[in-house]
């Protein structure tokens, strides 16, 4: 799935919070972020209305625990999954969350 990539700058103005709880959301796993071009930078359809998506971060808690690392997590969001259909995010923008945990957790 194509998506942009938000420097924490940009997170900032999206956002409309101070960089301090940019981090936070990055340190709790509200969003999470990759190293791309030097700068970490999260992918912008993590964000919905100004927030961060409700469903990624137990999700995200999921493929920790399944042994991914962000970068991993993030690759497989973004990437068509054959068993859901769609990117991973994509489903859970739709509201599919059980299914896309279930999915990660079998992936362990």
């Amino acid at each position: 799935m194509e998506t942009d990539w938000l420097t924490l700058p940009e997170l900032v103005d999206v956002l409309g919070e101070p960089l301090g709880r940019v981090r936070r959301f990055l340190d709790e796993n509200q969003l999470i972020g990759s190293r791309r071009d030097g700068a970490l930078k999260v992918p912008s359809v993590f964000i919905v209305d100004g927030r961060p998506l409700s469903s990624l971060r137990g999700t995200v808690f999921v493929l920790h625990d399944a042994g991914f690392d962000d970068d991993e997590a993030i690759d497989w969001l973004l990437t068509a999954e054959e068993s859901i259909g769609v990117a991973p995010i994509e489903a859970l923008l739709a509201g599919r969350k059980s299914e896309v945990r279930r999915v990660a957790q079998a992936l362990a």
